[in-house]
């Protein structure tokens, strides 16, 4: 693996970039203060503003750090951030990423999260030279095994009882890809 950060990455529909202070307010309106978007994540919906900007600053000090990739999910037509995606874990010595992402309610069922792995997954492949991609959901939430699948995913299997969201201890469904299955 060849770490190289968060880089700005473009698609037809959208821009994959950094986060900034300055999207603390789309970042909590948009997806982080809705307990709809939270409900099968692993951290807690936004009460405040305030929420947002500390998640904000964690990451934009974390943008230093070569091996940190986290990115601002904007569709070109809103302008702003209406998810994010990142790298949840890696493993240098296996070379693979652990995908995690969310995007607002409003831009569900509309492609964005597939278009938005789908780059981070070329990205990922192409320019850090991982071996193996993977994320996971809950079962409860068959619409994000739909975009792991989407983008070349396959099921590994279901961890009984591995994993914590905020609906409390649950099942995980895992997918991966590796380099090599890349069409």
């Amino acid at each position: 693996m060849k770490h190289l950060g968060t880089q700005r990455l473009e698609t037809e529909r959208l821009v994959l970039r950094r986060f900034t202070m300055e999207d603390a307010q789309a970042m909590f309106e948009n997806w982080a203060s809705d307990p709809e978007v939270t409900k099968f994540l692993s951290w807690p919906t936004h009460q405040t503003i305030a929420d947002s900007r500390s998640v904000l600053s964690e990451w934009t000090e974390q943008y230093q750090n070569d091996s940190f990739y986290e990115w601002a999910i904007v569709e070109k037509e809103a302008g702003e951030p209406v998810g994010s995606i990142g790298v949840v874990s890696s493993d240098l010595q296996v070379q693979k990423a652990h995908i995690g992402y969310c995007i607002g309610r409003r831009w569900w069922h509309r492609g964005i999260t597939s278009e938005a792995l789908q780059a981070v997954i070329g990205f990922l492949f192409d320019e850090v030279h991982v071996r193996r991609i993977d994320s996971q959901h809950d079962p409860r939430n068959p619409h994000s095994g739909n975009v792991m699948k989407k983008c070349g995913l396959r099921y590994e299997g279901t961890l009984r009882k591995s994993f914590w969201n905020n609906q409390g201890v649950c099942d995980a469904c895992y997918y991966s890809i590796l380099s090599e299955e890349r069409s």
